[in-house]
């Protein structure tokens, strides 16, 4: 089978409308760092669990791209020490939504965000490249009360 060919059965699958829900041995997890060889570190939705190493299939290398934040099911392997899972499928948006739809979806991975953290005094979405600076009123209230008294001696 060509590469082209290759690609386009690898997207297939992936665009397909299959939403199954995880069996008992697969796993959702984020992907928190790419370490390369084809090895991502994820995070489980347990609370104590610890971060670990999974691998990418052959049939999704050079075809397929996972990001940092992306969703993923992964099935254990038992013969690895560091890397304990390989990757089954990466999560869609709609494959979210219909995991959240069935019950299926860890409540440690719900996007509900806090609208006053989020929100400057604007109302928009804080930047979080930027270091926030919070200015103080106060001074500004001093300086126009020093200049109105300076203003009301000059007069007088």
């Amino acid at each position: 089978m060509s590469r082209v060919t290759r690609i386009k059965h690898v997207l297939k699958e992936q665009e397909a409308n299959e939403f199954d829900v995880p069996t008992d041995n697969q796993t959702i997890v984020r992907v928190v760092a790419s370490r390369g060889n084809n090895l991502h570190e994820v995070e489980s939705a347990n609370e104590g669990e610890e971060r670990f190493l999974v691998s990418m299939p052959v049939k999704f290398r050079k075809n397929v791209w996972i990001k940092r934040g992306d969703f993923v099911l992964v099935e254990p392997i038992e013969e690895g020490n560091k890397v304990k899972a390989e990757i089954c499928r990466i999560l869609t948006p709609e494959h979210i939504k219909v995991f959240e739809q069935e019950g299926v979806w860890p409540k440690r991975f719900t996007k509900k965000r806090e609208h006053d953290d989020d929100l400057d005094e604007d109302g928009l979405v804080r930047n979080t490249n930027r270091q926030m600076v919070e200015e103080d009123d106060s001074s500004d209230d001093e300086d126009e009360e020093s200049m109105d008294d300076s203003e009301e001696d000059e007069r007088n």
